[in-house]
């Protein structure tokens, strides 16, 4: 049992239910609670009751969220999902939010109905980059230019070559968009190319697609691994919920 305080409702995701599904439990911060769900016509939320308070964005509580929704998921195929922290007061509250969603949930489960999402991203081993910013030949007059100049001296030749740098760097990132990217974007019913994070990733993509075509999916990108895997690292994650592709704004009223 959680312990004796005012309790909330936390919600995990939107699902379409046509009839009752058990979602067994889930472990929030050490406590474990009962999965239910809570609906409108036939859309649900699920839901599991918690103390009321801010729970804090940490890898376990993330990771209890992420992987709690993907229990969902094993039973339902239609997941709109919510995202991290959402807590109501009362189930009543969770209602009237879900009843002024449900137009767009309507619009939304034949959408997303058997899909899933997944992401690929794409980092350049630090090797390669090198070797191809060296290749180009202004790097290696404006390298020679700064050798043994003091810092000072050689400060703007210092920007110069830091801009030719990044201008490899950002023909890379279009390289890998044309001959990674738009192939599995035919390939999918949705795809989203986000900003690169970290100073050598070249492609950070999600993907939406359907469940029966998932391995299908999955060769056309071990094909583009096979050919780029000398030069780059390819990070493929998922199943997951429609993240990047699903906007759903919640509003948790100020206790």
């Amino acid at each position: 049992m959680m312990s004796e305080q005012e309790m909330g409702i936390y919600l995990f995701c939107g699902i379409q239910l046509t009839e009752e599904e058990d979602f067994g439990k889930a472990e929030i911060e050490g406590e474990e609670t009962d999965l239910f769900t809570i609906r409108y016509k036939d859309a649900a939320m699920v839901a599991a009751e918690v103390p009321m308070k801010i729970f804090h964005p940490n890898r376990q509580n993330l990771m209890m969220h992420q992987q709690t929704v993907s229990k969902v998921m094993e039973k339902n195929d239609t997941v709109i999902p919510i995202s991290f922290g959402n807590v109501f007061k009362t189930e009543d509250d969770v209602k009237v939010l879900l009843e002024n969603l449900y137009p767009q949930f309507e619009k939304l489960f034949p959408a997303i109905k058997g899909k899933i999402e997944v992401g690929l991203k794409v980092i350049g081993s630090k090797e390669w980059l090198e070797e191809r910013v060296n290749e180009n030949p202004q790097v290696g007059k404006m390298s020679s230019s700064v050798k043994g100049k003091s810092e000072a001296a050689g400060y703007y030749e210092r920007i110069k070559l830091g801009g030719i740098a990044q201008k490899v760097f950002e023909d890379l990132q279009n390289e890998l968009k044309a001959e990674v990217f738009t192939p599995l974007k035919e390939a999918s019913e949705a795809a989203k190319a986000n900003e690169p994070t970290g100073e050598t990733m070249l492609l950070n993509a999600a993907f939406l697609i359907d469940r029966d075509k998932e391995q299908q999916f999955d060769e056309k990108v071990n094909e583009a691994h096979e050919k780029w895997k000398d030069k780059v690292n390819f990070h493929y994650s998922g199943p997951w919920p429609a993240y990047n592709f699903v906007n759903i704004r919640l509003k948790v009223e100020e206790s």
